[in-house]
């Protein structure tokens, strides 16, 4: 084979290029395209901008935000991140408009919304309509991605601590596509269509979810909300689409917790797919971006094969504890519906996003003859903050209720079935705690509880009292906010909880029923988490006395749901003084006689489709330039006697694998690995 050098980049550095002859592929793109939406009665007319932008922070030696497993680090990239911004206004009064954004990580965050606010309030000009009333940060949940950004210390503490690169990238890339966004404004069109996700979540705390009243769960066909909602952005020069919104309820664990590649999870991909199919298709402009937002997904598992204790008994884990055979979580895992490929959830991943993207062009095919149209003209939005420390307020049937301080469970301690914790901790764990009473000394080393607070929130048996220690700065919010952001008859919920299933449903219908009383038509109500900050997880009272892990993570008391139904939220900012433990890049450096770029594995001449394109080279450290808006990988082909781009750091399949192999000279190797897909040709890894 023939070697071809040019200047280049992996990650940060220069690259070789390598050509190699391939086999001919055996997938072809379909004529045609997309649908052909036909002319159709289109609503009212609205402001509409879309915009997308890279956010992925450092890949290599920063802790993974979702799962808060200390050993999970990045060591490369599968799929870059984003962020999708989605602006709407009224045609009448430009003043009144939102931004809503979907970024590929773990949570909105206070520390990054008051930086998106800052950096807005400094480009003045038009942007100086946009603050804390009508901007709404939301998360595809993803628990795939650098960590290290949070605002609060619990979050900190197991990405140890706080890196400035992590989060300057995504402030700046949320800014970014917010700046686009607002460039491509133009009047336009939004309608609503939906479908059904076949079998795309299960419900991982069923026992929970049972103690729901049963005429109650009556009502519904199934413990999970399996109804995709789709928003289309349309505009109204040539009836082209430029974006759709999407929300539905499942858990972003596909890419298990054992997983150090970078990704967007099944949302994240989801969006890619669906960007992917439509671009070029009839009825859809440049520039196509779509967002997956995600709804009541708390008590959801993209694990659609149930949990099974991986111990080799072949039962499946205990329902109310989520123990196995030694009494234990350690060995209870949720399979995937691709589990069998023991490929840390990669094939998992690519099947549950795909089937969120089948429904999503379900509803967008609808479009053409069954959609919703928007009307209306009003664009309005509201935010305010609550300081949640015993707040008492009036229930919806009339009585007094009240929320505590925060605090953790010990089943918070027991993880999930998507993950499990450690030690002896279970699930189901109310009243008084069935642990170890070491637990009571190390929690009693932290903060005990006063009695005061203990009453609060019964039956949880507290053993995090997160809200009440604030050395050296606050663990976790007691001053939240929620956020309802309106276009026509349509609302969006954001929560800075992680919504259950049955409370996302009550939570709904308390805004649909009082929207009506206003609205001329039926309001259309949507529900996004966790947004804005992160304050763990929300769930009905019922559930909440189980205490499985999501009643034991609903941070304010048995009341919770029914204070953000009756209110909202809030959050505060003690990033400044943020603390971090994580070291700065150790020196780059090259073994003897080498260079940055050398080859040290070559791949093969020639490959089949299927099959997997390897090579290695000499390289360094991504964490010194995070390529935004660019890409670490890029596979060029020839055609005649100039070389085009095929692949980059957005494509599933082209894979960048960091290691250090010599922590004290600074020596790193980077493994390229790429699922061949294409035609035959000669090809360039970049």
């Amino acid at each position: 084979m023939e070697l071809v050098k040019r200047q280049s980049f992996i990650g940060l550095l220069l690259a070789t290029l390598l050509a190699f002859s391939l086999v001919p592929a055996v997938f072809a793109r379909a004529a045609g395209g997309g649908p052909k939406l036909e002319s159709r009665a289109d609503g009212d007319k609205y402001l509409i901008g879309v915009g997308k932008a890279d956010i992925t922070g450092p890949v290599v030696e920063i802790g993974f935000a979702g799962y808060a497993d200390l050993a999970q680090k990045g060591a490369g990239l599968r799929q870059r991140l984003y962020s999708r911004a989605f602006i709407v206004g009224d045609v009448n009064k430009p003043e009144d408009r939102f931004v809503y954004l979907v970024l590929d990580i773990q949570s909105g965050d206070t520390a990054m919304r008051n930086g998106i606010l800052e950096a807005l309030k400094a480009l003045g000009g038009d942007y100086a309509l946009y603050g804390d009333h009508n901007i709404a940060v939301t998360a595809t949940h993803s628990h795939a991605g650098p960590g290290a950004w949070f605002n609060y210390l619990l979050p900190q503490i197991t990405t140890f601590g706080f890196d400035k690169q992590s989060y300057q990238a995504i402030v700046d890339g949320a800014v970014l596509s917010i700046k686009r966004a607002q460039e491509s404004l133009q009047e336009g069109y939004l309608d609503v269509a939906t479908a059904e996700v076949k079998d795309g979540s299960i419900n991982r705390s069923i026992y929970a979810y049972e103690a729901n009243p049963a005429d109650e769960r009556a009502k519904y066909s199934d413990s999970v909300d399996t109804t995709l909602t789709l928003l289309r952005f349309k505009r109204a020069s040539d009836s082209k689409s430029i974006g759709v919104l999407t929300w539905h309820a499942v858990h972003a664990t596909s890419m298990l917790g054992n997983n150090t590649h970078a990704a967007g999870d099944n949302k994240g991909l989801a969006a890619w797919l669906f960007e992917s199919e439509l671009a070029g298709s009839d009825g859809v402009a440049d520039g196509f971006v779509a967002g997956f937002s995600q709804a009541n997904h708390a008590d959801t598992s993209p694990n659609t094969l149930g949990a099974w204790c991986d111990d080799g008994s072949g039962q499946q884990c205990d329902v109310k504890t989520s123990t196995c055979s030694d009494g234990t979580v350690d060995a209870c895992h949720g399979r995937g519906p691709k589990f069998e490929a023991l490929d840390l959830g990669i094939s998992s991943c690519y099947e549950i996003a795909s089937r969120q993207v089948t429904a999503a062009r379900t509803a967008y095919n609808s479009l053409s003859s069954s959609s919703k149209p928007v009307v209306g003209s009003s664009v309005k939005s509201f935010h305010f903050f609550q300081d949640m420390q015993y707040w008492e307020f009036t229930r919806a049937d009339g009585t007094k209720g009240q929320t505590c301080p925060a605090a953790l469970g010990y089943s918070f301690a027991a993880g999930t079935s998507d993950w499990p914790g450690m030690f002896d901790f279970k699930q189901g764990d109310s009243g008084d705690p069935d642990a170890n009473p070491l637990w009571e000394v190390v929690k009693g080393l932290l903060k005990t509880p006063t009695a005061k607070q203990k009453a609060c929130h019964e039956p949880k048996p507290i053993l995090l009292d997160v809200g009440e220690m604030s050395d050296p700065y606050a663990w976790t919010p007691n001053i939240v906010d929620i956020q309802v952001l309106r276009v026509g008859q349509f609302l969006i919920i954001t929560s800075p909880s992680e919504v259950a299933t049955m409370a996302g449903r009550r939570w709904r219908e308390a805004v649909a029923s009082e929207a009506s009383t206003f609205l001329d038509e039926e309001p259309v109500v949507v529900l996004s988490s966790p947004a804005n900050t992160y304050a763990h997880y929300l769930t009905t009272p019922e559930e909440y006395d189980i205490q499985r892990y999501e009643g034991a993570s609903t941070l304010y008391g048995r009341d919770s749901l029914s204070a953000y139904i009756n209110l909202t939220v809030s959050n505060l900012n003690y990033l400044d003084n943020s603390l971090s433990f994580i070291t700065g890049v150790v020196r780059d450096g090259v073994p003897l006689g080498k260079s940055f770029g050398t080859v040290v594995t070559q791949p093969s001449a020639t490959y089949a489709v299927g099959d997997v394109v390897k090579a290695t080279f000499q390289g360094a450290n991504p964490r010194n330039n995070l390529r935004l808006e660019q890409t670490y990988l890029a596979v060029e082909k020839q055609v005649g006697s100039t070389w085009t781009r095929v692949r980059d750091d957005a494509d599933w399949f082209l894979v960048y694998t960091w290691r250090r192999t010599d922590w004290f000279l600074g020596h790193v190797q980077v493994q390229v690995l790429w699922g061949f897909q294409e035609s035959a040709g000669h090809h360039l890894l970049v």
